[in-house]
């Protein structure tokens, strides 16, 4: 990954647990509130962006409620959701802390918060600029018969496939739970690992053939470590979502129905689909880097080859044009009518010598 090019925003040292600062890169859109109800029978959609839309609905409702925050930089728009659906001040911290870690929560109702599982994990993007892989924080928080999303302002909607289910009451969105949409936002967000994966696959077949085909540029060693960093920085994302959908699965929460459970385990898998082809791709780094390493050795070695090959033919002419490019008057060579001639046909039989006994031995 390269380095943030990026203004952003610190968090100061020695401020208060709880306190709404927002860590992550300079936005200057304003925040996006997108509020969506809906059941097995009919559904509605707000996207007027207004706070005093957004309250806790009742227990008995039988609608599902979904809040779709797109934007986490303004601490007073989340301060006020937080105030409406009594969320925790350390949820809403990590709301707005961009570089929090994938985690999750678990809150009991009887304490000062209605939420009951907060879940925190990156959504991964290809930036086809720069060719490298942009990380985008994600929130979500389950409520008894709500969800609230929260993701980072950006020019695509991460969510808009699930909302496109919802308008054409397609799949088992509309059937079930806020249980069922949490997991329809998640499986959203690893969807999009394989096709980040599928990226890096190319990458690394073209690194491949090249290195093969001994066709590889300087760039190729400067490339191999890019990508071996992309890997890092996406297991680390990743990884974390074993223990996320562990806790899901092992604990007994009252917002996670049992029908959701089947959901759950296969999103599982997949998520150790993408880590152990994550670690496969890592594998196979070094073994191309061993590859042309040893394929830019032979490179040098056969030019180092051919330039001992010449030094050893020129090494015995250089001798005799040494011995008679002396100024000695008492050398009978240099007054004989043939002398030259004889002195450049014995090289001419040096070096024709010294060829064929090379080939003859296999060093050429």
């Amino acid at each position: 990954m390269a380095r943030r090019r990026y203004k952003v925003s610190k968090k100061p040292v020695g401020t208060s647990p709880g306190t709404l600062t927002y860590v992550g890169q300079e936005i200057k859109h304003a925040t996006k509130i997108k509020r969506v109800e809906y059941n097995e029978e009919d559904y509605h959609i707000d996207e007027s962006g207004k706070l005093s839309a957004c309250k806790l609905p009742p227990g008995d409702t039988p609608h599902v409620l979904w809040l779709d925050v797109d934007g986490i930089h303004e601490a007073s728009v989340v301060g006020a959701l937080g105030t409406q659906f009594r969320l925790h001040p350390l949820l809403l911290e990590d709301v707005m802390n961009t570089e929090q870690k994938p985690k999750i929560d678990l809150y009991d109702d009887t304490r000062a918060s209605s939420a009951g599982v907060f879940v925190t994990l990156k959504m991964l993007h290809h930036n086809s600029r720069s060719q490298e892989i942009d990380a985008e924080h994600v929130s979500l928080v389950l409520g008894a018969n709500y969800l609230i999303s929260f993701q980072e302002e950006r020019t695509k909607d991460i969510f808009a496939p699930v909302l496109e289910r919802i308008k054409l009451s397609s799949g088992k969105t509309r059937r079930n739970g806020a249980d069922y949409l949490l997991y329809a936002t998640m499986d959203v967000v690893v969807d999009h690992y394989f096709v980040v994966m599928e990226g890096m696959a190319e990458k690394l077949d073209d690194i491949e053939d090249r290195i093969i085909r001994d066709v590889a540029g300087r760039d190729t060693l400067a490339r191999l470590y890019a990508l071996k960093r992309e890997m890092t920085l996406m297991r680390r994302y990743v990884q974390p979502l074993r223990d996320i959908l562990g806790v899901l699965l092992r604990e007994e929460s009252p917002l996670v129905h049992p029908t959701t459970m089947p959901f759950l385990r296969d999103l599982l898998d997949h998520v150790n689909q993408v880590v152990e082809t994550l670690d496969s791709y890592r594998e196979l780094i070094p073994g191309l880097l061993d590859v042309y390493l040893s394929t830019t050795s032979n490179r040098m070695n056969a030019v180092m080859k051919t330039l001992t090959i010449l030094s050893a033919i020129f090494m015995p002419l250089t001798f005799i044009v040494g011995i008679y490019g002396m100024n000695f008057d008492h050398m009978p060579e240099l007054h004989w009518h043939y002398g030259y001639f004889m002195v450049l046909g014995i090289m001419t039989v040096v070096a024709t010598a010294m060829v064929i006994y090379f080939k003859r031995r296999g060093w050429m």
